[in-house]
């Protein structure tokens, strides 16, 4: 194995993932908040599901998404 590719590898899935994931919850707050849907002080409980099939890997985090 290169561990060097293997970890540059794993940064830019990384950043692909987090940079996709704020762009969307951005996206969606402020849909939300366009249709009155939202206040804007609201905190929403958020989930992620990593899954690697081929190493049988499959883990959920959880946190908070706070906007006031």
């Amino acid at each position: 194995m290169n561990e060097e590719t293997f970890n540059l590898s794993i940064r830019k899935f990384l950043k692909v993932v987090g940079v996709g994931s704020q762009r969307e919850i951005e996206h969606a707050v402020a849909k939300a908040m366009a249709a009155k849907a939202i206040a804007g002080d609201e905190t929403f409980p958020a989930t992620v599901q990593l899954t690697v099939a081929g190493l049988k890997l499959d883990v959920r985090f959880d946190g908070e998404i706070r906007l006031g």
